[in-house]
């Protein structure tokens, strides 16, 4: 994997650890103050992806497969990937395709954008 693949990886693991563990502030500073999410129930932003957390954990367990990260110019990249996911209060798995945009900051990378699409049609064994 390239360095810039890692990089990415771990931060967007970062905010699927933050839904793991219930943990608002966490998933907060993963996020520019202007992210836009784009979700199959609509659009969100900071405050909203980080507010999901306000009763604690949404997601049980994870892993993220195919992985697959676009430089967009010095300081953007797209990051891509398959997520297969049990929400807390589930019994079945889903599993859904991501793609992550984030930009280079002082601090490190920090999220832009994320848009969520359903793995409709496909097994999860």
């Amino acid at each position: 994997m390239s360095a810039l693949l890692d990089e990415l990886l771990a931060r967007e693991t970062r905010v699927w650890e933050a839904l793991v563990k219930g943990d608002a502030a966490a998933d907060a500073a993963a996020l520019s103050a202007d992210f836009l999410g784009v979700y199959p129930d609509g659009f969100a932003g900071k405050g909203d992806h980080a507010g999901q957390l306000a009763d604690g954990p949404t997601v049980a367990r994870f892993h993220l497969t195919d992985v697959q990260v676009k430089p967009l110019g010095a300081d953007h990249a797209l990051l891509a990937y398959r997520a297969r996911y049990l929400r807390v209060g589930r019994a079945e798995e889903e599993e859904m395709y991501v793609s992550s945009i984030w930009r280079r900051s002082g601090e490190g990378w920090v999220n832009i954008f994320s848009q969520d699409t359903p793995a409709t049609g496909m097994a999860v064994p």
